[in-house]
């Protein structure tokens, strides 16, 4: 039996934030713990002895601030862990195999056991590879081709070549990557199947999804469909008896867009006779000259449901930054604002939506989410929420209150302490620093400051030029009411 979902957000912060910390969750369901993603300082937040006690990583591609500890959790299982350990990973086949690549250097060599001599090293020696989702039928291959040369094909499962009228080879010219171009049986168009079909396509992947089953019962699946991030990336579905967590990744979640991706008809820009298309196996050039549609309408719809009934937790960013889900679009998503938890922001965010942050704590239960603060548990009732410079802030309406909350072009500013916002002005509020999922009235002052005292009690600091005095303050959050002021 489990009792929940408890998510400790190790980083929370995209890679362009100056509060670093990147991303990485730990997970734990029962008995078992889970990372997903790696880029947060796990030794520093974790410690090695924790690190050790973690079951399983998952990872859910390979940008460094989703990745960037990897290497050195399987350098430390193989030199650091008694016996030796590998890290037990899940994730796709191809986000597997990307990785794979990109730790080559620091993985694949090292010395014997003696220092005498300089040792290659597989990557299966360092970690135990479970695939998560479903394998290719297709795949891109380099076969010997004899006389020292080699080529590239396409082969099915058993290893047979596949003729250029079901697949072909298109290498780009400015990064010399192959990538795959299918013809699909039904639309009977040319699209790229690795966008094109979600995990549930019986045309291009095979049936077993390779959910992972854990001890209590409940079942980790990889998902791809809602995922449009650029690279291979997954997002991560965790369903218990009674609770559904999905972690959507890096994406860009638009209702409009998606529909454009299915529906949009290409046409194709042929750099070569049409006969001489239909007989090549390999072609060097670029891609989407080729694609005649995106997704199928397939994705489109799995896309559309992944979210029912599910606590997410989703990234955000402001200001078409094109990989990620826009803050202004939010509300052109499937997602539900009081069964979201928004990650992956950058500095000075205000939101209606409820920010994640680096060291909280949520609990899933059932079809809701609170945050663990001590060992109570609260509901994040806020009407905004504001990170700034390494600092949570909530904010609760009142007609009286010290700040105003602008809007403009669909993104939210937030004004009071001398500063004066732009745009509409939407609704006044008080703020509230979080202390250790504690609530204290913000604070304008230079010379003061919240410290949290050893006893878990929080101290109102005033530093004068006669020295510092503190004095026990209460916590305020039990008191706040949405939508009103205590």
């Amino acid at each position: 039996m489990t009792d929940g979902i408890t998510v400790r957000i190790l980083g929370d912060f995209g890679p362009f934030s100056r509060m670093g910390k990147s991303i990485a969750y730990q997970v734990t369901i029962g008995e078992s713990t889970f990372l997903i993603d790696c880029g947060a300082p796990l030794f520093q937040q974790i410690g090695s002895v924790g690190l050790k006690e973690i079951k399983g990583l998952i990872i859910t591609h390979c940008h460094d601030d989703h990745k960037r500890w990897f290497t050195d959790l399987a350098l430390f299982g193989m030199y650091e862990c008694d016996p030796n350990h590998k890290i037990f990973f899940l994730t796709s086949e191809d986000i597997h195999d990307e990785l794979i690549k990109a730790s080559g250097p620091a993985l694949d060599r090292s010395l014997s056991n003696d220092s005498k001599n300089i040792i290659d090293i597989a990557c299966e020696d360092y970690i135990d590879y479970r695939i998560m989702g479903p394998a290719a039928k297709y795949r891109i291959v380099s076969i010997d081709e004899g006389r020292g040369k080699t080529g590239l094909y396409i082969t099915d499962r058993h290893g047979n070549v596949v003729g250029p009228d079901i697949a072909k080879i298109i290498i780009s010219q400015k990064t010399k990557r192959p990538r795959m171009l299918f013809h699909d049986p039904h639309y009977r168009e040319w699209v790229e199947p690795e966008s094109f079909y979600p995990f549930s396509s019986s045309v291009f992947y095979e049936e077993d999804r390779n959910n992972y089953i854990g001890p209590e019962g409940f079942a980790i699946e990889a998902i791809k469909a809602p995922v449009w991030h650029g690279i291979p990336c997954i997002g991560i579905k965790i369903t218990t008896g009674e609770e559904t967590l999905v972690f959507s990744s890096d994406t860009v979640h638009d209702k409009d867009l998606w529909k454009q991706l299915y529906t949009e008809k290409r046409t194709r820009q042929l750099r070569m006779s049409k006969k001489e298309f239909e007989s090549a196996a390999v072609i060097y050039g670029d891609i989407n000259d080729y694609i005649e549609r995106v997704w199928s309408e397939e994705r489109y719809r799995e896309a559309s449901n992944v979210f029912n009934d599910a606590i997410v937790i989703h990234d955000v960013s402001a200001g078409n930054s094109i990989v990620h889900t826009d803050y202004e679009k939010l509300n052109n998503t499937f997602l539900e604002k009081d069964k979201v938890l928004l990650t992956h922001s950058l500095d000075r965010i205000t939101s209606e939506w409820v920010l994640c942050d680096t060291g909280k704590s949520f609990r899933i239960k059932g079809k809701r989410f609170f945050e663990i603060a001590g060992d109570a548990f609260y509901p994040m009732n806020a009407d905004i929420y504001y990170k700034e410079a390494g600092r949570y802030y909530v904010g609760y309406r009142n007609e009286k209150g010290r700040y105003t909350v602008y809007e403009k072009d669909r993104l939210l500013e937030l004004s009071g302490g001398g500063k004066t916002g732009t745009g509409k002005p939407l609704f006044r509020v008080d703020m509230y620093e979080d202390i250790s999922g504690k609530y204290f009235p913000r604070l304008e002052e230079k010379d003061a400051v919240y410290m949290e005292r050893g006893d878990a009690r929080v101290e109102l600091v005033r530093f004068t030029e006669k020295g510092s005095r503190g004095e026990i303050v209460d916590n305020h959050r039990d008191r706040l009411i949405k939508g009103g002021a205590p």
